[in-house]
């Protein structure tokens, strides 16, 4: 009923009055002008004669308040001021010499109370009537402060210092300013929500908005379309071609040199995804964060029954090439919520995923990702999962999973690494280093037949950026003897929007790689 009586017709009234007032013939300009003028100047003029009443109530008012303060009641102080006011206003041949020199003398200190009073008041008077004066005045404060409160702060980075910001965590608001528009990164239940409304300093280089696709096709893994806008399709030729060949040699003193890695990385686009490409009912339940979303020709898509069905197919991850251009490599994906903990177990068992990487604590301030395990055993979808150790290093915890369905049954490793503190700078290397070389051992181990290893942190994009990068990297520096971290960086980026998220992130990531290129010059050296 009250949204009914919201978006109902408006009143037969007001729609009267439209009318007349669109039938009256229109005014000449120079008579409006006249019109405006006068009536600025009665304005004016009202505001004057308050501000004179108000200022001679105030000097009767003071100077009566200063005859009390000196020892005369209420009523005697008041016969003192008509007193006053009567010397005052009385002609100045009328007074005695004697009574003059009396009131002089008497009268001194309120007689400065009611200059003081009188120069303040008719100053802030005459400041009232100027402004009201002057056109449009008023209206442009207001309209002023109006576009302050719309207009969003551009977002800041965080300092590589210990008192900042995790390096591998994503707040609610992503910290490279790709959108400054008016957004909440909570998850709601209104698909209209998905519409972002741009303030005018958006920023979308390289995300691929004008692709059309079989989104619903799984697995789909179309090249990049054309039709995009002189600014993307620049953005795409920049990812697609940049590169920055490091030697073993170089690799500490690029990772100290801050000016030179600020340029680099900020140049590189993004890459993120306008969230109007996935306006779908539905979709905006599955995502964690609105503005955090898969790029589209890249997306894991799960199989479904209906063709149809693009909901049932949808889920927040991208397949990520690896070392040497390899398809399929890894899955990046956002940490799973209570709506999505169904679709993540679909897709480990569709993929075939023998590794899944978790870098993030459940809860950091607020939750970053479910407990989408079981303590013993559950089953998602028909996939029957049970957990049969679990085993705890320094760095890491370590469950190996049992998985079964349809009479086929599956080994899967979970990698569960909690090192890096809340809103933390890590100050050391060596842990990553180890969980990259473990998982890659492990990964070695896993039967021929599997997938791609699923990484996951809370959002997908910054932590999990760290990780497939430093993968990726120790086996190009191991092979080749060298380093691309710039070609690798916007290799991940044009299959996830955002990978390695802030500038620190980048810088760290050549620390990992300054320290293992230390490692492997050691049996040399020795």
């Amino acid at each position: 009923m009250a949204q009914n009586a919201m978006t109902g017709p408006p009143a037969p009234v007001d729609t009267q009055k439209e009318q007349e007032r669109d039938r009256q013939p229109p005014q000449n300009p120079l008579q409006e002008a006249h019109g405006v003028c006068w009536e600025r100047l009665w304005s004016m003029g009202v505001t004057a004669g308050c501000f004179f009443s108000l200022c001679m109530l105030s000097q009767i008012v003071g100077v009566w308040v200063l005859y009390m303060l000196n020892g005369y009641g209420a009523f005697p102080a008041a016969h003192k001021v008509l007193d006053l006011m009567q010397y005052l206003l009385s002609p100045l041949g009328a007074h005695s010499s004697v009574e003059e020199e009396l009131w002089r003398m008497e009268s001194l200190c309120p007689l400065l109370v009611i200059i003081f009073l009188s120069i303040a008041v008719l100053s802030i008077g005459i400041l009232y009537c100027l402004r009201a004066l002057a056109p449009g005045g008023c209206p442009v404060v207001l309209d002023d402060r109006r576009q302050s409160v719309s207009r969003q702060p551009s977002f800041t980075y965080s300092e590589w210092t210990d008192a900042k910001q995790d390096l591998f965590d994503l707040d609610s608001v992503p910290e490279t300013p790709v959108f400054e528009c008016s957004m909440d990164m909570k998850t709601e239940s209104d698909a209209a929500t998905l519409t972002v409304k741009p303030v005018g300093l958006q920023e979308r280089r390289g995300s691929n908005v004008s692709l059309t696709l079989d989104m619903c096709t799984p697995g789909s893994t179309e090249p990049y379309g054309a039709m995009l806008s002189p600014r993307e399709q620049s953005a795409r030729e920049y990812l697609q071609k940049a590169s920055n060949v490091l030697m073993a040699a170089q690799l500490q003193s690029r990772a100290l040199d801050d000016s030179a890695l600020q340029a680099e990385f900020y140049e590189m686009p993004m890459n993120f995804v306008d969230p109007k490409e996935y306006n779908f009912p539905g979709v905006v339940r599955k995502n964690r964060y609105k503005t955090i979303l898969p790029n589209m020709h890249s997306r894991v898509c799960l199989k479904v029954t209906e063709e149809d069905d693009f909901l049932g197919t949808y889920i927040n991850a991208n397949y990520m090439r690896g070392y040497g251009g390899q398809e399929k490599a890894y899955i990046a994906t956002q940490g799973p919520t209570v709506n999505t903990v169904s679709d993540f177990w679909r897709m480990v068992w569709q993929e075939r995923a023998p590794i899944i990487v978790m870098i993030t604590n459940v809860e950091e301030k607020n939750e970053k990702c479910t407990e989408y395990w079981p303590e013993g055993a559950v089953t998602y979808e028909g996939i029957e999962i049970t957990v049969n150790k679990v085993i705890q290093a320094d760095d890491y915890n370590l469950r190996i999973f049992t998985l079964k369905c349809d009479g086929e049954e599956r080994t899967l490793r979970q990698y569960w690494y909690t090192s890096w503190p809340d809103q933390k700078t890590p100050d050391k290397a060596p842990p990553l280093l180890e969980l990259v070389q473990e998982v890659e051992e492990a990964r070695q181990q896993a039967p021929p037949c599997s997938g791609p290893v699923i990484v996951h942190c809370s959002a997908g994009i910054g932590r999990t950026g760290c990780f497939i990068a430093t993968s990726i990297l120790c086996k190009q520096l191991k092979y080749e003897g060298v380093a691309d971290i710039l070609k690798t960086t916007c290799q991940l980026r044009l299959d996830r929007g955002g990978m390695i998220q802030t500038y620190e992130q980048y810088q760290f990531v050549h620390h990992v790689l300054s320290l293992y290129e230390k490692q492997l010059s050691c049996p040399v050296e020795e």
